[in-house]
């Protein structure tokens, strides 16, 4: 009797590390929006601005969800952040000796690149507001200096995306970018010569970073595969799975070095919900099957993961701790929660 027992709850466990609830993770995502349209901080250049932790996941993570819900249209909040994106295409100066404007104008050049060449995915050409936000990025490309080939991008100590590093971040985004446009757009003369100097500066600046950000590059190779040669490839697939952790997940340290930020709160026992998320998202965005190892349990863990009464996937700031109930507490479970769905939704939603 007690055999069949201890059978017949690890065969629940099985079902349940096998599922997830992809609603629930829609809804998690549109009320996080629904706050972040209706926060003032957000919302200084009179629109919702388009961030690192809270929007792009979103619009990664909830394009996957309506394919797998069967929804037929965008939500409103995917249409008003593009939107705010396209408006704002034109936008290129920043006050002169305004380093922090110069920076803001580069991540948004960047995002709206990447964000409006992935809605017109499938075109055979770019959309006129996609047309003018890959103008702006090469206008603002870096022409000297030593990120050259690069572009100006938040370094505000806080991680994984605006510390002094994630210029390699950014630049990485930039490739997926401009890898994810059509090939009569690729062959322009101008576009081949901005793609050049990023993968020139990609190739010089990939030493010593932290692997957060490489897996960036990896997720850039799958798009423009000129950036890392096969053996690279390897050597960094490699790598990722050599950090797995043995419940299938991966720590935030495992994607270092980052810096030490005493204010953060401590990382709990395990695995962290936004790096194994980020990490698999890349992982399906290269190619690895599901049945690969490295990602078969890396989806598990996922699955395994997402809270039962939110939706989510919990993450913690890595650089404070911050008051409960506060916008920023949840920006890393916002970005573990877009990605997690988008790795998971294209294996199959609920």
């Amino acid at each position: 009797m007690l055999t069949r027992i201890v059978a017949a709850l690890a065969l629940a466990g099985t079902a349940a590390a096998a599922d997830w609830d992809a609603k629930a993770a829609a809804a998690y995502l549109d009320g996080r929006q629904q706050e972040w349209f209706a926060w003032p901080a957000a919302n200084a250049q009179g629109a919702p601005c388009l961030s690192c932790h809270t929007g792009l996941p979103y619009l990664l993570g909830r394009q996957a969800l309506r394919r797998a819900l069967n929804e037929s249209e965008p939500t409103k909040y995917e249409s008003g952040l593009l939107n705010a994106l396209r408006s704002r295409v034109t936008k290129r100066n920043a006050k002169e000796g305004d380093e922090r404007a110069a920076q803001a104008i580069g991540v948004e050049s960047v995002m709206a690149a990447l964000l409006l060449a992935n809605a017109s995915a499938g075109a055979a050409r770019l959309p006129a507001e996609a047309g003018q936000a890959f103008e702006r990025l090469w206008s603002l490309q870096l022409k000297e200096g030593p990120s050259k080939g690069a572009w100006d991008w938040f370094s505000l100590h806080l991680d994984p995306w605006e510390a002094s590093d994630s210029i390699f971040f950014g630049a990485s985004l930039s490739a997926v970018a401009a890898g994810s446009t059509p090939a009569e757009y690729q062959r322009r003369a101008e576009v081949r010569k901005g793609v050049e100097a990023l993968m020139t500066y990609l190739r010089g600046a990939r030493s010593g970073q932290p692997l957060h950000n490489r897996i960036a590059l990896l997720w850039a190779s799958s798009k423009l595969p000129a950036v890392m040669t096969k053996q690279e490839r390897k050597a960094l697939m490699a790598e990722i799975a050599r950090k797995q952790q043995a419940d299938g997940g991966w720590t935030i340290a495992s994607l270092g070095p980052f810096k030490v930020h005493p204010e953060a709160p401590e990382a709990g026992p395990g695995s962290n919900g936004y790096a194994t998320a980020y990490t698999a998202f890349v992982l399906r965005q290269a190619g690895v099957g599901v049945r690969e190892p490295v990602l078969k349990r890396a989806l598990a863990w996922l699955r395994a993961h997402q809270d039962a009464r939110s939706g989510a996937w919990a993450a913690m700031s890595m650089n404070k701790s911050y008051p409960a109930g506060s916008n920023q507490i949840r920006f890393m479970q916002d970005a573990a929660t877009g990605y997690a769905a988008a790795a998971l939704a294209d294996d199959g939603g609920r």
